[in-house]
């Protein structure tokens, strides 16, 4: 765990450092969103590419299952933000805290993310040091949570799109599909695919310290900076969106209520 945590601590410091450098020169904090993704690749090839001991399969399938959704995060946020400029909340920060804004991004932004993304990323780290057992029967639930989580991500968010690129939708609140049945299918499915990355490191046995990740970002989508924060400026922003609330999960799919 040492030497994991030691590549996985290097890795994030660097790749975060140099996205603070960029977005100084650009003028653009947003970029930290796109990189989010992009670091726990880093972090799960850092790890698999130094490490001295542990199961092959399950490193390859580790590295696969993080390479995968952190590209797909990151192509979309790359795509959906492309040419729109910084977005809102850094133009807030910036604004509030003037020439002072790089130096505070670069802890409150930069380096806060890049704990949490150490944090998050503990399976992935533990999962690729213990050399027993061999992939089973837990790690193929994890497959298959991770499977699920990244359908609800990857089909959510284009609804989304979708319904965004509609002029006539311009104000609405976004009630069909997968979001007919959770007000927020990309978070739902954040959530599934790390706590899938989590069982399969969790089957090592000492891997299960790494199901802490999984715990902190529910508790941060679900409690924090995902639906409880997003959804205080819809309630202002989406005429409907109350009604929308009462009958529709926040979270966990399931059947919209008759109110």
């Amino acid at each position: 765990m040492g030497h994991a945590a030691l590549v996985a601590g290097i890795a994030i410091a660097t790749l975060m450092v140099g996205t603070w450098l960029l977005s100084v020169v650009l003028k653009n904090a947003s970029i930290v969103d796109i990189v989010w993704g992009l670091g726990f690749v880093v972090v799960a090839w850092s790890v698999r590419l130094t490490a001295d001991h542990g199961d092959e399969s399950r490193q390859g399938l580790l590295v696969i299952m993080t390479t995968v959704w952190g590209l797909r995060l990151a192509t979309h946020l790359f795509l959906r933000n492309h040419g729109k400029g910084e977005d809102f909340r850094y133009r807030a920060m910036r604004k509030h805290y003037g020439s002072r804004f790089a130096l505070v991004s670069l802890v409150t932004v930069y380096a806060l993310q890049g704990v949490l993304m150490f944090v998050v990323s503990l399976p992935v780290q533990l999962g690729q040091t213990d050399p027993t057992p061999k992939v089973a029967a837990i790690a193929y639930i994890g497959v298959a949570l991770w499977s699920v989580g990244l359908f609800f991500e990857t089909v959510g968010d284009a609804q989304l799109a979708r319904f965004k690129a509609d002029p006539a939708n311009a104000g609405k609140v976004m009630n069909v599909g997968l979001w007919r049945y959770t007000r927020h299918p990309n978070y739902f499915g954040d959530a599934c695919v790390w706590w899938g990355i989590g069982l399969v490191a969790a089957e090592t046995g000492r891997g299960a310290w790494g199901l802490i990740g999984p715990v902190v970002l529910t508790i941060l989508l679900r409690r924090v900076s995902g639906v409880t924060l997003l959804e205080k400026s819809l309630v202002k922003r989406r005429q409907g969106y109350t009604d929308y609330v009462a009958r529709t999960s926040p979270f966990i799919p399931r059947p919209p209520k008759r109110v």
